[in-house]
Parts: structure tokens; C-alpha cells; sequence
């Protein structure tokens, strides 16, 4: 059977769609996925230009660095607490698949 969506500017369905899939895929459904697809699909938009210039720029060679509201972290002198004995004692490590 195949289906499709009388749901205006919302997702429609082109392929054939099984008495069980038809089942999850009712009307409801569709208008759900619609809603949600009216509600985001800018964002989405925006979100796919924003990965295709970060790609470019690592295509063009830039290197990833921290957020710049990161940098008091980042340069900031810290250090972490001593390695406990238990943990420093390597003799037990498991290296490869038990």
C-alpha cells in the first residue's frame, strides 16, 4: 500500500508502506513529524550551512581550538589530585579482550 500525507508543508510519504508500518505511521503520527518539521527545519537549515563553512575551514587547514569563553580554564595553573597507589600500580591492567 502506499500512503501519503494530505498535511500541507509537512513531510510526505513517497515509498510503499506495509499494513505493519501503516500501523505506527498514522495520521497523528504524520502530523506530529510535520509539526516537528515546520518547527525546526530552519534551525536544521542553518545548522547544515554552519557544518559545511566549519568543514571548509578544516579543509582549508584551520585547527580546532578551545571556546574563547573556555580560556580562564585553559590557561588557568591547575592541577589534579596525586594518582591513587591502586591506580598507579599497572601490574594488573587488563590490556586486550577477556
Amino acid at each position: 500500500m502506499s500512503m501519503s500525507s494530505p498535511i500541507s508543508s509537512g513531510p510526505t510519504l513517497l515509498a510503499k508502506v506495509s499494513a505493519e508500518h501503516a500501523r505506527i505511521l498514522t495520521p497523528d503520527a504524520l502530523d506530529f513529524v510535520a509539526g516537528l518539521a515546520r518547527a525546526f527545519e530552519p534551525a536544521r537549515q542553518q545548522l547544515l550551512v554552519r557544518r559545511a563553512q566549519r568543514q571548509d575551514e578544516l579543509d582549508r587547514g584551520m585547527k580546532p581550538d578551545f571556546l574563547p569563553e573556555t580560556r580562564a580554564v585553559c590557561e588557568a595553573d591547575w592541577t589534579i589530585a596525586p594518582v591513587p597507589a591502586e591506580l598507579a600500580d599497572r601490574r594488573v591492567e587488563i590490556t586486550g579482550p577477556v
